[in-house]
């Protein structure tokens, strides 16, 4: 196996592959409308819509296996400034992703949100902490330091939700931890009580995933001349979806959680997806697969919260009694019939999001933060 060791395409393609999915779990229109894969588990268990989030964190570390070297390089003040303003800015987006268009319409009447109503933690706030929490474990503490650090979260993780919480949407630590910090009024409300899946006690094992996503670029850069890395790599991936169901029983996979058996599940099955997609696009060479997400992949940011408010606004807006959403699928999917217009539907709204990531591709327009 010969592999640059710059740049892997196969980083590209499984962001935009993340998004792809991201963006058409996302565009559900309801539970009964839905096939379960494309949608989260109620609690316990585990579906595809449940790997998404956490493989995009992985790619996140995969891409500071890349760029951390060069962020080095420009000194220690320099690096922590670039963390500081890159986190800050997501997570500042994340805020307004997660509460946009901050009003309501009743009956023609705008109603504007409270600020002390404000979701304050979401997705993008949640990758913005995990990359800058990975970012400063593996500068100041090597990949030993994020090692040690994987091995104690995933304890840590067992320990805190057993000793402070239990296994239920209404009496887990992590409620308690953001109740207590953040307040309910600030949480999400989506699951009938206040609850936040993205609160802050999940950050700590979610940061497994990016550190993760960083060890595994950097082990196959330093062995891209051999012929073992990545059959290894993905044995490795085998072995940790084994585990995490091994330890269901005890500890059971569950995102909103993110307990410890989630973590080893979604590593696992991005060790082995990852690994594939290495030897298909990065030694073998497949274009045709390579091509249609990495024009995704190489403005994934910009495009996710581009689509999600746009999801936001034509949830927003009315066409006579009807959301602009539901309006434009009545009239455009519903012929189709059942949950695969539903699907259709989604995937109509995602090639939409692909034309514009290729516009900005062939113009070369790409957001960087």
């Amino acid at each position: 196996m010969a592999l640059p060791s710059n740049r892997f395409l196969a980083v590209d393609v499984l962001r935009g592959l993340t998004l792809a999915l991201m963006i058409v779990v996302n565009m559900s229109i309801s539970d009964s409308l839905s096939f379960s894969q494309l949608l989260h588990s109620t609690w316990n268990g585990f579906t595809l819509t449940d790997a998404v989030f956490p493989t995009f964190l992985f790619v996140v570390g995969n891409a500071l296996g890349f760029t951390l070297e060069r962020y080095e390089t420009q000194g220690r003040g320099v690096l922590l400034r670039k963390v500081a303003v890159r986190t800050g800015i997501i997570f500042l987006c994340g805020v307004v992703v997660s509460n946009f268009p901050f009003f309501s319409l009743h009956g023609g009447v705008v109603h504007w949100e409270s600020v002390s109503q404000l979701r304050i933690m979401g997705v993008l706030q949640r990758i913005a902490l995990t990359y800058a929490l990975a970012t400063l474990i593996v500068h100041f503490a090597g990949a030993r330091g994020a090692v040690i650090y994987i091995l104690a979260a995933l304890i840590g993780n067992v320990w805190v939700n057993a000793a402070f919480g239990d296994n239920t949407l209404t009496g887990n630590a992590a409620l308690k931890l953001d109740t207590f910090l953040l307040g309910a009024s600030h949480l999400y409300h989506g699951e009938g009580v206040p609850y936040d899946p993205e609160g802050l006690l999940g950050t700590f094992p979610s940061v497994i995933n990016v550190l993760a996503g960083y060890l595994v670029v950097r082990y196959v850069r330093e062995h891209s001349q051999g012929r073992m890395a990545l059959p290894l790599l993905f044995g490795a991936g085998l072995l940790l979806l084994g585990l995490s169901l091994a330890l269901n029983g005890w500890i059971p996979i569950n995102k909103k959680l993110w307990t410890s058996t989630y973590v080893l599940c979604t590593t696992g099955l991005d060790l082995i997806v990852f690994a594939a997609l290495i030897q298909l696009v990065d030694v073998w060479k497949v274009g045709w697969l390579s091509s249609y997400f990495e024009i995704f992949g190489k403005n994934a940011l910009a495009i996710y919260i581009l689509a999600e408010l746009s999801m936001s606004i034509a949830w927003t807006l009315q066409v006579g009694p009807h959301p602009l959403f539901m309006w434009i699928f009545e009239a455009g999917f519903r012929w189709v019939g059942g949950k695969w217009a539903s699907l259709l539907f989604a995937l109509a709204f995602a090639q939409v999001c692909w034309l514009l990531a290729f516009v900005m591709d062939r113009k070369r327009i790409y957001v960087r933060i």
